[in-house]
């Protein structure tokens, strides 16, 4: 079984459903996702073709009432203004699709209006439309959010009631001995290393090099980086392998790491869960999800090294404006902290 086994699948799922969704789709968007196949994910294309989706069902909603969306061509694409797609941003607000009643806040819309915007410039950049209107409006002011993490405190009840079970309900109590030791690596390792909740349980049996205390992940977009981790994470991993390497019911041959209940690779909805589950006890107003763990180990970096560079490179932001952006808050904590630490008279002189 090839070491990228996993994301192979993830990418094979994720374009045969872009195939699905191209069928609800005008034909020249078969076009567009080919034209940037070379230059984007398979998850951002499968993102850019759902937003896709609701704004070609909005314009045949209200701009081309007597058109099907897979029966548009570039010229009605051309004929949409400014004006369309900022009603169209209105619209998110509160529409109706596939009989559900949805709403998207200023990211969600921005969100849309990106992957229009992206497809428009293609068009246009390939001389089959003559005009770009998505240019002309302007992105929905986005507030920063405030970067919610754990406390130093929070952090150490976590790792205990992950480890110990305390507070849990009775039923989930009878879970948890089953599952603590698996429980505690992942929580551990995210608080330990900052590392994405795909690039966990993407993790494999042969990830890991314990004579370095390291392991290889594979980041978003598809590249891999090594990163280290204490022996603090390294005893929780070592634990659950030891557990593990005494299961007789794990399948012969299974690569994955991280294992569900079911002895198959664990997913992202189950971590989710179990995340919740935990974190909800220790801190139940701060709504902790595994991006959150990862916002607390990044913040803990920041504040022992005071080097955002390094914090970049550890959570793999491409942009280190990114990790500036999400970590100002602490930058100007760390300002205050520092204020009165250059002394301009001799204390004897006052």
């Amino acid at each position: 079984m090839k070491k990228d086994n996993y994301y192979a699948k993830r990418n094979i799922q994720d374009l045969d459903r872009i195939s699905e969704l191209l069928n609800e789709l005008p034909s020249f968007c078969e076009d567009y996702f080919l034209g940037v196949e070379s230059r984007t994910s398979c998850q951002t294309r499968l993102k850019y073709a759902y937003d896709l989706r609701i704004f070609f069902d909005f314009l045949c909603k209200r701009k081309y009432k007597n058109f099907l969306a897979t029966e548009l061509t570039l010229s009605h694409l051309e004929g949409i203004t400014h004006n369309d797609i900022e009603l169209f941003l209105s619209y998110l607000s509160h529409y109706r699709y596939n009989d559900k009643h949805l709403s998207c806040d200023d990211r969600a819309k921005a969100r849309k209006l990106s992957a229009v915007r992206a497809m428009f410039k293609y068009f246009f950049n390939k001389g089959m439309i003559e005009v770009d209107n998505s240019a002309k409006v302007s992105t929905p002011k986005l507030h920063e959010k405030e970067i919610i993490r754990l406390e130093s405190s929070e952090v150490s009840e976590l790792i205990h009631i992950t480890e110990t079970g305390n507070g849990l309900s009775r039923h989930a109590s009878g879970y948890h001995s089953k599952t603590k030791i698996r429980d505690t690596a992942i929580i551990t390792l995210f608080l330990g290393t900052g590392i994405r909740i795909s690039e966990l349980v993407g993790l494999d049996n042969d990830s890991f090099d314990f004579s370095e205390n390291s392991f290889l992940v594979t980041r978003k977009g598809g590249n891999q980086a090594i990163l280290y981790f204490s022996d603090e994470v390294k005893y929780a991993l070592q634990e659950y392998i030891a557990e593990k390497s005494n299961d007789p019911k794990i399948p012969e041959g299974e690569t994955a790491f991280f294992l569900s209940m079911q002895y198959k690779r664990i997913n992202v909805r189950s971590v989710e869960i179990l995340v919740k589950k935990y974190s909800k006890l220790v801190s139940p107003l701060k709504k902790i999800t595994p991006h959150k763990l990862r916002s607390t180990y990044g913040t803990r970096l920041y504040n022992e090294t005071g080097d955002i560079y390094i914090v970049a490179d550890v959570l793999g932001h491409r942009d280190v404006n990114t990790t500036k952006k999400h970590y100002a808050a602490i930058t100007e904590e760390n300002r205050k902290k520092v204020a009165n630490v250059v002394k301009l008279r001799d204390d004897k002189d006052q």
